[in-house]
Protein backbone atom coordinates (compact mmCIF):
# COMPACT_ATOMS: atom_id res chain seq x y z
CA UNK A 1 0.00 0.00 0.00
CA UNK A 2 2.97 2.26 -0.50
CA UNK A 3 2.62 5.39 -2.57
CA UNK A 4 5.84 6.40 -4.25
CA UNK A 5 6.64 10.10 -4.15
CA UNK A 6 5.00 11.78 -7.12
CA UNK A 7 7.28 13.04 -9.87
CA UNK A 8 4.97 15.87 -10.89
CA UNK A 9 6.28 19.37 -10.36
CA UNK A 10 4.57 21.63 -7.91
CA UNK A 11 2.70 24.31 -9.82
CA UNK A 12 4.69 27.55 -9.66
CA UNK A 13 4.03 31.10 -10.74
CA UNK A 14 5.64 32.07 -14.03
CA UNK A 15 8.34 34.11 -12.30
CA UNK A 16 9.10 31.28 -9.88
CA UNK A 17 9.64 28.45 -12.34
CA UNK A 18 12.65 26.20 -12.01
CA UNK A 19 15.29 27.98 -14.13
CA UNK A 20 17.70 25.09 -13.99
CA UNK A 21 20.16 27.19 -11.96
CA UNK A 22 20.43 25.76 -8.43
CA UNK A 23 19.71 28.38 -5.80
CA UNK A 24 22.17 28.50 -2.90
CA UNK A 25 22.56 30.18 0.46
CA UNK A 26 25.50 32.23 -0.77
CA UNK A 27 23.81 35.64 -0.51
CA UNK A 28 22.09 34.66 2.73
CA UNK A 29 25.44 33.62 4.17
CA UNK A 30 26.95 37.11 3.73
CA UNK A 31 24.51 38.49 6.28
CA UNK A 32 23.80 35.61 8.64
CA UNK A 33 26.74 33.18 8.59
CA UNK A 34 29.88 33.50 10.62
CA UNK A 35 32.88 34.75 8.71
CA UNK A 36 35.23 31.75 8.66
CA UNK A 37 38.92 32.12 9.12
CA UNK A 38 40.51 32.12 5.67
CA UNK A 39 42.65 29.18 4.86
CA UNK A 40 46.31 29.78 4.21
CA UNK A 41 46.67 29.71 0.45
CA UNK A 42 49.99 29.28 -1.30
CA UNK A 43 51.07 30.71 -4.63
CA UNK A 44 49.29 33.44 -6.56
CA UNK A 45 45.76 32.68 -5.23
CA UNK A 46 44.83 35.91 -3.47
CA UNK A 47 42.15 38.55 -2.97
CA UNK A 48 38.72 37.79 -4.42
CA UNK A 49 39.53 34.17 -5.16
CA UNK A 50 40.63 33.65 -1.57
CA UNK A 51 37.36 35.23 -0.35
CA UNK A 52 35.22 33.16 -2.70
CA UNK A 53 36.85 29.91 -1.67
CA UNK A 54 36.33 30.71 2.01
CA UNK A 55 32.68 31.61 1.53
CA UNK A 56 32.00 28.63 -0.70
CA UNK A 57 33.32 26.38 2.00
CA UNK A 58 30.77 27.52 4.53
CA UNK A 59 27.59 27.28 2.42
CA UNK A 60 28.48 24.33 0.16
CA UNK A 61 28.87 20.60 0.73
CA UNK A 62 31.80 19.33 2.79
CA UNK A 63 32.76 15.93 4.13
CA UNK A 64 34.44 17.06 7.34
CA UNK A 65 32.80 18.10 10.62
CA UNK A 66 32.42 21.80 11.37
CA UNK A 67 34.02 23.30 14.47
CA UNK A 68 31.51 26.09 15.01
CA UNK A 69 27.86 26.69 14.13
CA UNK A 70 27.19 28.17 10.70
CA UNK A 71 25.05 31.02 11.99
CA UNK A 72 26.73 33.88 13.77
CA UNK A 73 23.81 34.61 16.11
CA UNK A 74 25.15 32.09 18.64
CA UNK A 75 28.18 34.31 19.26
CA UNK A 76 30.06 32.99 22.31
CA UNK A 77 27.54 30.35 23.40
CA UNK A 78 29.85 27.37 23.50
CA UNK A 79 26.98 25.05 24.43
CA UNK A 80 24.97 25.96 21.34
CA UNK A 81 28.03 25.67 19.14
CA UNK A 82 28.64 22.16 20.47
CA UNK A 83 25.05 21.13 19.89
CA UNK A 84 25.11 22.56 16.37
CA UNK A 85 28.33 20.68 15.62
CA UNK A 86 26.84 17.46 17.02
CA UNK A 87 23.83 17.78 14.70
CA UNK A 88 26.11 18.42 11.71
CA UNK A 89 28.28 15.39 12.53
CA UNK A 90 25.15 13.23 12.68
CA UNK A 91 24.09 14.64 9.29
CA UNK A 92 27.48 13.67 7.83
CA UNK A 93 27.14 10.16 9.24
CA UNK A 94 23.59 9.69 8.01
CA UNK A 95 24.52 10.88 4.52
CA UNK A 96 27.49 8.54 4.43
CA UNK A 97 30.04 11.37 4.26
CA UNK A 98 31.66 10.37 7.54
CA UNK A 99 32.33 6.94 9.10
CA UNK A 100 29.72 5.75 11.58
CA UNK A 101 28.97 2.65 13.62
CA UNK A 102 25.35 3.71 14.03
CA UNK A 103 22.56 2.05 12.06
CA UNK A 104 21.08 4.33 9.41
CA UNK A 105 18.04 2.06 9.16
CA UNK A 106 17.13 2.73 12.80
CA UNK A 107 16.45 6.09 14.46
CA UNK A 108 19.87 6.35 16.11
CA UNK A 109 21.28 8.88 13.66
CA UNK A 110 18.07 10.81 13.06
CA UNK A 111 17.73 11.18 16.82
CA UNK A 112 21.22 12.72 16.93
CA UNK A 113 20.40 15.07 14.06
CA UNK A 114 17.20 16.43 15.62
CA UNK A 115 17.30 15.90 19.38
CA UNK A 116 19.00 19.22 20.18
CA UNK A 117 16.99 21.33 17.76
CA UNK A 118 13.69 20.12 19.22
CA UNK A 119 14.71 21.21 22.69
CA UNK A 120 16.40 24.45 21.54
CA UNK A 121 14.26 26.45 19.13
CA UNK A 122 17.19 28.74 18.33
CA UNK A 123 18.85 25.81 16.51
CA UNK A 124 16.05 25.36 13.96
CA UNK A 125 17.51 27.69 11.34
CA UNK A 126 20.97 26.27 11.98
CA UNK A 127 19.92 22.72 11.08
CA UNK A 128 18.03 23.90 8.00
CA UNK A 129 21.17 25.76 6.87
CA UNK A 130 23.30 22.70 7.54
CA UNK A 131 21.05 20.51 5.41
CA UNK A 132 20.87 23.00 2.54
CA UNK A 133 24.65 23.38 2.72
CA UNK A 134 25.09 19.62 2.35
CA UNK A 135 22.71 19.59 -0.62
CA UNK A 136 24.66 22.33 -2.42
CA UNK A 137 27.21 21.16 -5.02
CA UNK A 138 27.16 17.67 -3.54
CA UNK A 139 28.71 15.46 -6.20
CA UNK A 140 27.94 12.21 -4.38
CA UNK A 141 24.53 10.97 -5.53
CA UNK A 142 23.97 8.60 -2.61
CA UNK A 143 24.95 11.29 -0.13
CA UNK A 144 22.66 13.86 -1.72
CA UNK A 145 19.73 11.45 -1.76
CA UNK A 146 20.11 10.85 1.97
CA UNK A 147 20.35 14.59 2.53
CA UNK A 148 16.95 15.00 0.91
CA UNK A 149 15.61 12.33 3.24
CA UNK A 150 16.78 14.37 6.23
CA UNK A 151 15.27 17.56 4.82
CA UNK A 152 11.96 15.71 4.32
CA UNK A 153 12.08 14.61 7.97
CA UNK A 154 13.06 18.09 9.18
CA UNK A 155 10.13 19.79 7.44
CA UNK A 156 7.76 17.40 9.20
CA UNK A 157 9.19 18.32 12.60
CA UNK A 158 9.56 22.09 12.78
CA UNK A 159 9.42 25.24 10.65
CA UNK A 160 12.23 27.71 10.12
CA UNK A 161 12.16 31.50 10.56
CA UNK A 162 10.31 33.68 8.05
CA UNK A 163 13.60 35.07 6.72
CA UNK A 164 15.07 31.65 6.09
CA UNK A 165 11.71 30.30 4.87
CA UNK A 166 12.00 32.39 1.70
CA UNK A 167 15.49 31.04 1.07
CA UNK A 168 14.40 27.43 1.59
CA UNK A 169 11.47 27.85 -0.81
CA UNK A 170 13.72 29.26 -3.53
CA UNK A 171 16.22 26.49 -2.90
CA UNK A 172 13.50 23.85 -3.30
CA UNK A 173 11.90 25.40 -6.38
CA UNK A 174 15.22 25.52 -8.18
CA UNK A 175 15.66 21.76 -7.76
CA UNK A 176 12.20 20.28 -8.41
CA UNK A 177 13.10 19.05 -11.91
CA UNK A 178 16.11 17.12 -10.67
CA UNK A 179 14.65 16.17 -7.29
CA UNK A 180 10.84 15.82 -7.41
CA UNK A 181 10.83 15.22 -3.65
CA UNK A 182 11.44 18.97 -3.31
CA UNK A 183 7.75 19.59 -4.12
CA UNK A 184 6.64 17.32 -1.28
CA UNK A 185 9.14 18.96 1.07
CA UNK A 186 7.79 22.40 0.18
CA UNK A 187 4.27 21.30 1.11
CA UNK A 188 5.54 19.84 4.39
CA UNK A 189 7.30 23.10 5.20
CA UNK A 190 4.04 25.02 4.75
CA UNK A 191 2.25 22.51 6.99
CA UNK A 192 4.82 22.73 9.77
CA UNK A 193 4.63 26.53 9.67
CA UNK A 194 0.89 26.24 10.31
CA UNK A 195 0.84 23.38 12.80
CA UNK A 196 3.94 24.22 14.83
CA UNK A 197 6.91 22.20 15.99
CA UNK A 198 6.88 18.62 17.20
CA UNK A 199 8.43 17.60 20.53
CA UNK A 200 10.21 14.39 19.57
CA UNK A 201 12.49 13.21 16.73
CA UNK A 202 10.93 11.23 13.88
CA UNK A 203 9.32 7.91 14.66
CA UNK A 204 10.82 4.82 13.02
CA UNK A 205 7.71 4.60 10.80
CA UNK A 206 8.53 8.03 9.35
CA UNK A 207 12.20 7.20 8.84
CA UNK A 208 11.32 3.91 7.21
CA UNK A 209 8.80 5.64 4.92
CA UNK A 210 11.19 8.17 3.42
CA UNK A 211 14.01 5.66 3.12
CA UNK A 212 11.62 3.57 1.02
CA UNK A 213 10.69 6.61 -1.10
CA UNK A 214 7.22 6.71 0.41
CA UNK A 215 5.69 10.11 0.95
CA UNK A 216 2.47 8.74 2.43
CA UNK A 217 2.16 6.70 5.62
CA UNK A 218 -0.87 4.49 6.07
CA UNK A 219 -2.01 2.92 9.32
CA UNK A 220 -4.62 0.35 10.14
CA UNK A 221 -7.07 1.63 12.73
CA UNK A 222 -8.96 -1.07 14.63
CA UNK A 223 -12.52 -0.79 15.97
CA UNK A 224 -14.24 -2.61 18.85
CA UNK A 225 -16.22 -4.88 16.51
CA UNK A 226 -12.91 -6.34 15.23
CA UNK A 227 -13.17 -4.47 11.93
CA UNK A 228 -10.46 -2.11 10.74
CA UNK A 229 -9.81 0.47 8.07
CA UNK A 230 -6.69 2.12 6.70
CA UNK A 231 -6.10 5.84 7.16
CA UNK A 232 -3.30 8.14 6.11
CA UNK A 233 -1.22 9.72 8.87
CA UNK A 234 1.46 12.27 8.15
CA UNK A 235 4.04 14.01 10.31
CA UNK A 236 1.68 16.90 11.14
CA UNK A 237 -1.35 14.74 12.00
CA UNK A 238 -2.72 15.44 15.45
CA UNK A 239 -4.97 13.00 17.26
CA UNK A 240 -8.08 15.12 16.76
CA UNK A 241 -7.35 15.35 13.01
CA UNK A 242 -7.40 11.57 12.66
CA UNK A 243 -10.47 11.26 14.90
CA UNK A 244 -12.36 13.73 12.71
CA UNK A 245 -11.34 11.80 9.58
CA UNK A 246 -12.52 8.51 11.08
CA UNK A 247 -15.84 9.97 12.25
CA UNK A 248 -16.48 11.38 8.77
CA UNK A 249 -15.57 8.18 6.90
CA UNK A 250 -17.65 5.94 9.18
CA UNK A 251 -20.60 8.31 8.98
CA UNK A 252 -20.96 8.71 12.75
CA UNK A 253 -23.46 11.36 13.79
CA UNK A 254 -21.62 12.44 16.91
CA UNK A 255 -17.90 12.66 17.54
CA UNK A 256 -18.13 13.56 21.22
CA UNK A 257 -16.42 11.11 23.55
CA UNK A 258 -14.40 9.22 20.93
CA UNK A 259 -10.64 8.90 21.18
CA UNK A 260 -7.64 7.24 19.62
CA UNK A 261 -5.89 4.62 21.72
CA UNK A 262 -2.43 3.17 21.24
CA UNK A 263 -1.78 -0.38 22.40
CA UNK A 264 1.92 -0.90 22.98
CA UNK A 265 3.36 -3.66 25.11
CA UNK A 266 0.71 -4.37 27.75
CA UNK A 267 -0.50 -0.75 27.85
CA UNK A 268 -3.53 0.76 26.13
CA UNK A 269 -3.43 4.55 26.45
CA UNK A 270 -5.64 7.22 24.92
CA UNK A 271 -3.96 9.83 22.74
CA UNK A 272 -4.63 13.44 23.84
CA UNK A 273 -6.46 15.31 21.10
CA UNK A 274 -3.87 18.03 20.59
CA UNK A 275 -0.87 15.70 20.50
CA UNK A 276 0.90 15.03 17.23
CA UNK A 277 0.25 11.33 16.66
CA UNK A 278 3.87 10.32 16.08
CA UNK A 279 5.03 12.44 19.03
CA UNK A 280 2.68 10.57 21.35
CA UNK A 281 3.75 7.15 20.10
CA UNK A 282 7.42 8.14 20.36
CA UNK A 283 6.91 9.45 23.89
CA UNK A 284 5.05 6.30 24.90
CA UNK A 285 7.75 4.11 23.40
CA UNK A 286 10.50 5.93 25.32
CA UNK A 287 8.48 5.74 28.52
CA UNK A 288 8.04 1.98 28.18
CA UNK A 289 11.70 1.53 27.30
CA UNK A 290 12.65 3.18 30.57
CA UNK A 291 10.07 1.13 32.47
CA UNK A 292 11.39 -2.08 30.89
CA UNK A 293 15.05 -1.16 30.91
CA UNK A 294 15.94 -4.66 32.13
CA UNK A 295 14.32 -6.11 29.04
CA UNK A 296 15.89 -4.04 26.28
CA UNK A 297 14.69 -6.44 23.59
CA UNK A 298 11.01 -6.28 24.55
CA UNK A 299 8.61 -5.84 21.64
CA UNK A 300 7.42 -2.24 21.41
CA UNK A 301 5.36 -2.48 18.23
CA UNK A 302 1.98 -0.79 18.50
CA UNK A 303 -1.60 -0.88 17.20
CA UNK A 304 -4.06 1.99 16.85
CA UNK A 305 -7.62 1.69 18.13
CA UNK A 306 -10.53 4.11 17.80
CA UNK A 307 -13.09 3.70 20.57
CA UNK A 308 -15.62 5.45 22.72
CA UNK A 309 -13.81 6.85 25.72
CA UNK A 310 -16.44 9.00 27.41
CA UNK A 311 -20.04 7.72 27.43
CA UNK A 312 -21.87 11.05 27.38
CA UNK A 313 -24.99 12.34 25.60
CA UNK A 314 -25.88 8.88 24.27
CA UNK A 315 -29.40 8.02 23.12
CA UNK A 316 -29.41 4.39 22.04
CA UNK A 317 -30.79 4.02 18.53
CA UNK A 318 -30.12 7.62 17.52
CA UNK A 319 -26.72 6.84 16.00
CA UNK A 320 -26.98 3.18 15.01
CA UNK A 321 -23.49 3.05 13.53
CA UNK A 322 -21.99 4.05 16.87
CA UNK A 323 -24.26 1.59 18.67
CA UNK A 324 -23.43 -1.46 16.56
CA UNK A 325 -19.70 -0.81 16.01
CA UNK A 326 -18.72 0.78 19.32
CA UNK A 327 -21.26 0.87 22.15
CA UNK A 328 -22.32 -2.77 21.99
CA UNK A 329 -18.86 -4.23 21.64
CA UNK A 330 -17.43 -2.03 24.40
CA UNK A 331 -20.28 -2.71 26.84
CA UNK A 332 -20.53 -6.47 26.26
CA UNK A 333 -17.15 -7.43 27.84
CA UNK A 334 -17.94 -5.38 30.96
CA UNK A 335 -21.32 -7.06 31.25
CA UNK A 336 -19.85 -10.56 30.87
CA UNK A 337 -17.16 -9.83 33.49
CA UNK A 338 -19.97 -9.30 35.99
CA UNK A 339 -19.46 -5.61 36.72
CA UNK A 340 -23.17 -4.75 36.61
CA UNK A 341 -25.80 -5.75 39.15
CA UNK A 342 -28.43 -7.84 37.37
CA UNK A 343 -30.93 -10.61 38.08
CA UNK A 344 -31.23 -14.09 36.56
CA UNK A 345 -34.14 -12.84 34.46
CA UNK A 346 -32.00 -9.96 33.21
CA UNK A 347 -29.19 -12.37 32.35
CA UNK A 348 -31.47 -14.78 30.50
CA UNK A 349 -33.03 -12.01 28.41
CA UNK A 350 -29.69 -10.37 27.61
CA UNK A 351 -28.23 -13.80 26.84
CA UNK A 352 -30.93 -14.27 24.20
CA UNK A 353 -29.98 -10.93 22.62
CA UNK A 354 -26.30 -11.90 22.58
CA UNK A 355 -27.28 -15.22 20.97
CA UNK A 356 -29.17 -13.31 18.24
CA UNK A 357 -26.14 -11.09 17.64
CA UNK A 358 -24.08 -14.23 17.04
CA UNK A 359 -26.53 -16.37 15.08
CA UNK A 360 -29.43 -14.19 13.96
CA UNK A 361 -32.97 -15.59 13.89
CA UNK A 362 -32.00 -19.28 13.93
CA UNK A 363 -32.48 -21.84 16.67
CA UNK A 364 -30.03 -24.31 15.16
CA UNK A 365 -27.34 -23.49 17.72
CA UNK A 366 -29.47 -23.90 20.87
CA UNK A 367 -27.73 -27.21 21.56
CA UNK A 368 -24.39 -25.38 21.86
CA UNK A 369 -25.60 -22.91 24.51
CA UNK A 370 -24.32 -24.92 27.55
CA UNK A 371 -20.83 -24.94 26.03
CA UNK A 372 -20.84 -21.22 25.23
CA UNK A 373 -22.37 -19.83 28.41
CA UNK A 374 -19.28 -17.72 29.19
CA UNK A 375 -20.09 -15.78 26.01
CA UNK A 376 -23.73 -15.27 27.03
CA UNK A 377 -23.98 -14.95 30.83
CA UNK A 378 -22.02 -12.83 33.37
CA UNK A 379 -19.20 -14.96 34.71
CA UNK A 380 -20.19 -14.49 38.35
CA UNK A 381 -23.70 -15.83 37.61
CA UNK A 382 -22.78 -19.00 35.73
CA UNK A 383 -23.20 -21.23 38.78
CA UNK A 384 -26.63 -19.84 39.71
CA UNK A 385 -28.27 -22.21 37.19
CA UNK A 386 -27.38 -25.56 35.76
CA UNK A 387 -26.15 -25.11 32.15
CA UNK A 388 -29.29 -26.84 30.84
CA UNK A 389 -31.48 -24.47 32.89
CA UNK A 390 -29.65 -21.47 31.43
CA UNK A 391 -30.20 -22.97 28.00
CA UNK A 392 -33.95 -23.27 28.56
CA UNK A 393 -34.21 -19.74 29.96
CA UNK A 394 -32.28 -18.22 27.06
CA UNK A 395 -34.27 -20.20 24.49
CA UNK A 396 -37.55 -19.15 26.11
CA UNK A 397 -36.61 -15.48 25.95
CA UNK A 398 -35.46 -15.92 22.37
CA UNK A 399 -38.90 -17.21 21.44
CA UNK A 400 -40.73 -14.36 23.19
CA UNK A 401 -39.23 -11.42 21.30
CA UNK A 402 -39.87 -10.73 17.67
CA UNK A 403 -37.44 -11.80 14.98
CA UNK A 404 -34.43 -9.52 15.05
CA UNK A 405 -31.38 -9.08 12.91
CA UNK A 406 -27.95 -9.15 14.52
CA UNK A 407 -27.89 -5.34 14.42
CA UNK A 408 -31.34 -5.03 15.98
CA UNK A 409 -30.32 -7.42 18.76
CA UNK A 410 -27.36 -5.17 19.59
CA UNK A 411 -29.70 -2.19 19.91
CA UNK A 412 -32.07 -4.17 22.14
CA UNK A 413 -29.18 -5.22 24.39
CA UNK A 414 -28.00 -1.61 24.72
CA UNK A 415 -31.46 -0.21 25.41
CA UNK A 416 -31.83 -2.68 28.27
CA UNK A 417 -28.45 -2.12 29.98
CA UNK A 418 -28.67 1.64 29.36
CA UNK A 419 -31.21 1.76 32.22
CA UNK A 420 -28.56 0.73 34.74
CA UNK A 421 -26.71 3.39 36.69
CA UNK A 422 -23.43 1.66 35.90
CA UNK A 423 -23.95 1.76 32.10
CA UNK A 424 -21.07 3.38 30.22
CA UNK A 425 -18.67 2.97 33.13
CA UNK A 426 -15.02 2.07 33.00
CA UNK A 427 -14.35 -0.30 35.88
CA UNK A 428 -11.26 -0.81 38.01
CA UNK A 429 -10.76 -3.56 40.56
CA UNK A 430 -8.55 -2.16 43.32
CA UNK A 431 -7.41 -2.84 46.86
CA UNK A 432 -8.13 0.13 49.13
CA UNK A 433 -6.30 0.67 52.42
CA UNK A 434 -7.70 3.91 53.90
CA UNK A 435 -11.46 3.49 54.49
CA UNK A 436 -12.33 0.81 57.10
CA UNK A 437 -16.07 1.04 56.30
CA UNK A 438 -15.43 0.02 52.68
CA UNK A 439 -14.52 -3.49 51.44
CA UNK A 440 -10.79 -4.03 51.10
CA UNK A 441 -11.29 -5.22 47.52
CA UNK A 442 -13.30 -2.51 45.82
CA UNK A 443 -14.78 -2.01 42.36
CA UNK A 444 -14.54 1.58 41.14
CA UNK A 445 -16.64 2.73 38.20
CA UNK A 446 -16.08 6.01 36.35
CA UNK A 447 -18.83 7.37 34.13
CA UNK A 448 -20.62 10.63 33.39
CA UNK A 449 -22.18 10.63 36.88
CA UNK A 450 -18.86 10.60 38.70
CA UNK A 451 -16.87 8.05 40.68
CA UNK A 452 -18.85 5.07 41.96
CA UNK A 453 -17.61 2.83 44.75
CA UNK A 454 -19.09 -0.64 44.26
CA UNK A 455 -19.05 -3.75 46.42
CA UNK A 456 -17.63 -6.43 44.09
CA UNK A 457 -19.41 -9.20 46.00
CA UNK A 458 -23.00 -8.07 45.40
CA UNK A 459 -22.50 -5.15 42.94
CA UNK A 460 -24.23 -2.71 45.32
CA UNK A 461 -23.24 0.92 44.72
CA UNK A 462 -21.88 2.05 48.08
CA UNK A 463 -21.35 5.68 47.11
CA UNK A 464 -21.33 7.95 44.07
CA UNK A 465 -19.09 11.00 44.19
CA UNK A 466 -19.84 13.63 41.54
CA UNK A 467 -16.80 15.00 39.76
CA UNK A 468 -17.36 18.35 41.45
CA UNK A 469 -16.52 16.66 44.76
CA UNK A 470 -13.21 15.17 43.58
CA UNK A 471 -10.79 17.89 44.66
CA UNK A 472 -7.45 16.21 44.18
CA UNK A 473 -5.98 13.03 42.78
CA UNK A 474 -2.63 11.53 41.85
CA UNK A 475 -1.29 8.23 40.65
CA UNK A 476 1.84 6.16 40.33
CA UNK A 477 2.92 2.87 38.84
CA UNK A 478 1.04 0.89 41.51
CA UNK A 479 -1.42 3.28 43.19
CA UNK A 480 -4.22 5.78 42.70
CA UNK A 481 -5.10 8.35 45.34
CA UNK A 482 -7.98 10.81 45.44
CA UNK A 483 -9.46 13.30 47.88
CA UNK A 484 -13.23 13.68 48.13
CA UNK A 485 -14.61 16.96 49.45
CA UNK A 486 -12.51 19.49 51.34
CA UNK A 487 -8.85 19.19 50.25
CA UNK A 488 -7.72 19.16 53.88
CA UNK A 489 -10.59 17.60 55.84
CA UNK A 490 -12.17 15.54 53.08
CA UNK A 491 -12.02 11.76 52.91
CA UNK A 492 -9.08 10.21 51.15
CA UNK A 493 -9.03 6.98 49.21
CA UNK A 494 -5.73 5.23 48.48
CA UNK A 495 -5.93 2.29 46.10
CA UNK A 496 -3.43 -0.30 44.99
CA UNK A 497 -3.70 -0.66 41.22
CA UNK A 498 -1.45 -0.78 38.17
CA UNK A 499 -4.07 1.17 36.19
CA UNK A 500 -3.78 4.47 38.03
CA UNK A 501 -2.75 6.21 34.81
CA UNK A 502 -6.07 5.22 33.19
CA UNK A 503 -8.09 6.43 36.18
CA UNK A 504 -6.20 9.71 36.11
CA UNK A 505 -6.80 10.15 32.39
CA UNK A 506 -10.53 9.43 32.66
CA UNK A 507 -10.95 11.83 35.57
CA UNK A 508 -9.16 14.56 33.64
CA UNK A 509 -11.25 13.94 30.54
CA UNK A 510 -14.67 13.69 32.21
CA UNK A 511 -14.09 16.71 34.42
CA UNK A 512 -12.86 18.80 31.49
CA UNK A 513 -15.82 17.79 29.32
CA UNK A 514 -18.51 18.10 31.96
CA UNK A 515 -17.25 21.41 33.32
CA UNK A 516 -17.15 22.81 29.79
CA UNK A 517 -13.37 23.20 29.67
CA UNK A 518 -12.87 20.70 26.85
CA UNK A 519 -9.16 20.01 26.70
CA UNK A 520 -9.09 19.60 22.95
CA UNK A 521 -9.66 23.37 22.76
CA UNK A 522 -6.67 24.07 24.97
CA UNK A 523 -3.64 21.96 24.00
CA UNK A 524 -1.66 23.11 27.02
CA UNK A 525 -4.01 21.30 29.39
CA UNK A 526 -4.46 18.10 27.44
CA UNK A 527 -3.40 15.02 29.36
CA UNK A 528 -2.95 11.38 28.40
CA UNK A 529 -0.91 9.41 30.88
CA UNK A 530 -0.66 12.30 33.35
CA UNK A 531 2.77 13.51 34.40
CA UNK A 532 1.90 12.72 37.98
CA UNK A 533 1.87 9.07 37.01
Amino acid sequence: MKHIIATTQLALEDDEQDTGVPYTLENYSYKYFRVPKSKTLSGPIQGTLRKNLAETEIWAHVTEPIKKALLKKFKQSEDLHQKACASFLAILKYMGDYPSMKQRLSTELTDQVFEHVLSHEVLRDEVYCQLLKQLTFNKLRASEERGWELLWLATGLFPCSQVLHKEVIQFLRSRIKQWPIAAEIQQRLYKSAQSGARRYPPHLVEVDAIQNKTAQIFHKVFFPDDSCEVFEIDSSTRSWDLCATIVERLGLKFKEGFSLFVKIGDKVISVPGADFFFDFVRHLTEWLKRAKSKDANSNLSYKIFFMKKLFVNITIGKDRKSDVVFHYHQELPKYLRGYHKCTRDDAALLGSYIYRVKFGDTRSHFGEIPQMLRELIPHDMLREFHPEDWKRAIAANFSRHDAKSSEEAKISFLKYVNRWETFGSTFFEVRQTTEPHLPEILLIGLNKNGVMLIDPANKDILATHPFTMITNWSCGSNYFHMTIGNPIKGSKLLCETSLGYKMDDLLNSYISLILGDIKEKNPETVGGADSRC
